[in-house]
């Protein structure tokens, strides 16, 4: 079996962090969300897998390399254009061949582990397995319909009446039925070749679609809340470690002090992660906050947020809270400040605050 790992989208709901950067490649507890399922995939036993590019293919390529780090072996497959994902899987026949395949988003987080999914779909050889989540708002995700022995008989796209609540995970699982089926199907409105319908196609004409109802979280982390969510989820799975240098500060819960890190006269609440080399002084890190390699934050409270590496916070006295802050950022107080900031800021940003 193969993976197949979709990186081309452009992250817009992202901006401005992905106008400089992958949205794939944004660290979640300080780490690219790429990876994630680049490891998912690995921990099944997969050792090859596509990765599908776009725009950000060179930055991609030279964050993954040739996979040998996660123990893969990564062929890159460029795609022209965002066209959908059924698109991608049709510019992929020719790596993944008569093999059957998992398909993963790159910005989606499943805390399920993959293998005895993978398991089942290979036991039970379906035509497709896809995985399902109870969601709280179904009518803004792609819904799926079930009939007698759950199998899936019809799959709606941001339903305005869903018939369940059971949306649509960014996992997949494809035997080769899958080319017929993206040969046969027409661009959408939005002019994409959707995995809908190609999925529904197979349904139509008789192939077996098996539902996998995952019991853990899933986040698509295409928007900045749900980064953040995924960011508190991972982080509260942490043990505590401390590797860097303490001096006169308080550690409280769940933190990871990377090597390199120097906390001075400051409070860490966690969970968190501080990254190698960072420097906290008279500083307070509040719970579900990542702090990324080199990254400086003096005389500043920072809460639930997410720092990249490189960037520096000095003197804001205010709380920064929920937010996202981009690579190499610079954050200073100017002049008086309201009690709290939120704040989604790109990279090489410059920013006063008043």
């Amino acid at each position: 079996m193969k993976g197949l790992i979709l990186s081309g989208g452009r992250g817009t709901r992202l901006r401005p962090i992905t106008y400089t950067s992958a949205k794939q490649l944004v660290p979640v507890a300080n780490k690219p969300i790429l990876f994630y399922g680049i490891e998912s995939l690995a921990a099944c036993g997969i050792r090859e897998i596509g990765v599908v590019v776009g725009d950000t293919h060179q930055e991609i390529r030279d964050a993954v390399g040739d996979g040998s780090r996660f123990g893969v072996r990564v062929t890159y497959l460029q795609q022209e254009a965002p066209l959908g994902l059924a698109h991608a899987v049709l510019i992929s026949e020719d790596f993944l061949g008569a093999e059957p395949f998992v398909m993963y988003l790159g910005d989606n987080l499943v805390n399920d582990p993959l293998r005895p999914m993978v398991e089942r779909f290979t036991a039970d050889a379906p035509s497709a397995q896809i995985f399902l989540a109870h969601v709280t708002h179904p009518e803004q995700f792609g819904v799926a319909e079930l009939g007698p022995g759950d199998r899936v008989v019809h799959l709606i796209e941001k339903p305005e009446k869903p018939p369940s609540d059971l949306a649509l995970v960014g996992v997949y699982m494809f035997s080769s039925a899958v080319f017929d089926a993206v040969k046969a199907i027409r661009p959408s409105a939005r002019g994409e070749l959707e995995i809908t319908d190609a999925i529904q196609w197979l349904i139509d004409q008789g192939r077996t679609v098996r539902p996998y109802v995952i019991s853990g979280w899933w986040k698509d982390t295409g928007k900045l809340e749900d980064m953040l969510e995924a960011n508190r989820i991972i982080l509260d799975t942490f043990q505590r470690r401390v590797d860097g240098v303490v001096q006169n500060a308080e550690i409280v819960g769940k933190v990871v002090i990377e090597p390199g890190a120097k906390i001075v006269d400051s409070t860490i609440r966690g969970p968190a992660i501080i990254g190698r080399g960072a420097t906290i002084e008279q500083a307070y890190i509040g719970p579900f906050t990542s702090i990324g390699d080199g990254v400086v934050i003096r005389g500043s409270e920072i809460e639930h947020s997410i720092v990249l590496e490189g960037s520096s916070v000095c003197d804001v006295g205010s709380r920064i809270e929920s937010s996202l802050i981009g690579r190499n950022v610079t954050i200073y107080r100017s002049g008086t400040r309201p009690k709290s900031y939120k704040l989604m800021i790109g990279d090489r940003s410059d920013v006063g605050l008043v």
